[in-house]
């Protein structure tokens, strides 16, 4: 059963505010101001790349790092570190501002996820911007927290109910058929505790190396059957190169 969440009252945004497009000339999309520690950095590029690599879905999708969610005007806009967003494409034109950040009103609808990934105690993950999430009608707000900097779970999924965030007791989030785990294992060289996409029977979207490393095994051990085969032959005194001939 999931869990309530207590927002304090916040002025709500129509569905109306968040698709009429406003005048975005003076509006700052872009800082140029990284802060991400490695294990951030790293921990995005595995939800992204591996998401591209292995989500297998009809329509398209992005999943976007550090890229700004403007979800109403005269709102600021919310930087998940991941979100995912299906039955849209990334814009063509980047020389447009419009098209360089992720605005609803121009996408078309709010990305069902989004990921913060806690790294101290400024962000107010579980305070206000849980409420924002909730605002921007984000489908799905997951918080990690592999430091445990907010004393709490490492990983909490949040389901929007009725504009009101509500915590599942499981990391699936169905309404997309997509899951989060944790996975211990080595990424780019780097053991921890990752972060990782799954399916429903808990196997891990993987990277695309990852699936090149999958191949490269499966053709060693093609090959070690064969070599096995043909030792056997040899040894009956069969000529394994007739055979193939």
């Amino acid at each position: 059963m999931s869990q309530a969440t207590t927002p304090t009252q916040q002025p709500s945004i129509t569905e109306e505010e968040q698709f009429i497009e406003p005048d975005i000339s003076n509006i700052t999309i872009e800082d140029d101001t990284p802060v991400d520690s490695w294990f951030s950095e790293k921990q995005q590029r595995l939800l992204t790349a591996s998401a591209y690599s292995s989500l297998k879905r009809e329509t398209p999708f992005v999943v976007l790092a550090n890229v700004g969610l403007f979800y109403a005007e005269k709102h600021p806009p919310l930087v998940p570190d991941v979100m995912l967003s299906f039955g849209v494409s990334v814009p063509e034109d980047w020389s447009q501002k419009k098209n360089r950040s992720y605005f609803v009103w121009n996408m078309g609808k709010p990305p069902e996820v989004a990921i913060e990934i806690v790294s101290n105690t400024v962000g107010n993950e579980l305070g206000s911007k849980l409420e924002d999430y909730a605002r921007a009608r984000v489908a799905y707000y997951v918080v990690f927290d592999p430091l445990r900097c907010l004393k709490g779970e490492v990983l909490s999924v949040y389901q929007l109910q009725a504009l009101r965030y509500r915590r599942r007791d499981d990391y699936w989030m169905e309404d997309i058929d997509l899951g989060l785990t944790l996975w211990e294992g080595v990424f780019e060289g780097q053991p921890y505790n990752w972060l990782r996409w799954c399916d429903s029977q808990g196997n891990l979207l993987l990277t695309g190396d990852e699936i090149a490393q999958q191949e490269r095994q499966r053709a060693e051990q093609e090959r070690q059957r064969a070599d096995r085969l043909a030792e056997l032959l040899r040894e009956r005194g069969i000529d394994p190169e007739q055979l193939s001939s």
